[in-house]
């Protein structure tokens, strides 16, 4: 195996936004007057383990996406590609253009514009000691299983369950292998660790935060504004 090389983040940027209720891609939604997904790729142009980026966003948002990420000043941005019908396929087509030599793969929600540098560091640091590892926080809340008709099944205990954030970062040839797997098996995933989960290899999780939001609905929009204006200063 090669545990050696750089890392290449690959911002998954390519959803539909079909739970915001816009016309506007979220990835382009102002957060205190910055696009959302211009922070996140600033967080990743900040992180000292981060030595490259790919976004993959879609085809009719790649203009705009070549415009905003020129216009932050991001000079660690390799490439901007489209991204397929799926998660899968979209993160496997931003992998196809991470620069040779990488040896590793930080993969993250263009969605998630709150990370902060020194946790996507921590978590590459924790890749390179485990192989594969993903930002993640514990519940808060007690968690119920149930049935088709709503019913509670049984309730797991809460101390083992934790919520898996972004990034989540992999050994590029691990990572590859366990996407060819996938691929074969028919299988499509929304999450790289159940990827790698299905390929029978263990992912190691690093304490993320839970200001680490991802904006699916409009009420994380205010959330995640509220958060920026207290790192901020901004009353």
């Amino acid at each position: 195996m090669n545990f050696h090389g750089g890392c290449c983040a690959v911002i998954a940027a390519a959803g539909t936004s079909s739970r915001m209720n816009l016309n506007v891609s979220k990835q382009f939604i102002p957060l205190c007057g910055m696009p959302a997904v211009v922070r996140t790729i600033l967080a990743f142009e900040a992180a000292r383990k981060v030595d490259s980026v790919v976004i993959v966003c879609r085809p009719e948002d790649r203009e705009q996406m070549e415009i905003v990420s020129k216009g932050c000043g991001a000079g660690k941005v390799a490439a901007i590609v489209a991204g397929g019908d799926t998660r899968q396929r979209s993160v496997a087509a931003g992998i196809a253009a991470v620069p040779d030599g990488t040896g590793w793969l930080a993969i993250h929600d263009g969605a998630r514009p709150l990370v902060l540098p020194e946790q996507i560091d921590a978590c590459i640091c924790d890749a390179r000691e485990h192989q594969a590892s993903a930002l993640a926080v514990p519940v808060k809340d007690t968690i119920k299983l149930i049935d088709g008709s709503r019913f509670i099944v049984s309730t797991p205990e809460r101390k083992l369950l934790w919520a898996v954030q972004t990034p989540q970062v992999f050994e590029r040839g691990i990572y590859e292998r366990a996407i060819r797997r996938a691929e074969t098996a028919g299988m499509d995933y929304t999450d790289d660790c159940q990827l790698l989960e299905h390929a029978g290899m263990r992912v190691h999780l690093c304490p993320g935060s839970y200001e680490n939001i991802k904006l699916t609905t409009p009420e994380d929009l205010i959330t995640a504004e509220t958060i920026l204006r207290r790192r901020e200063g901004i009353v």
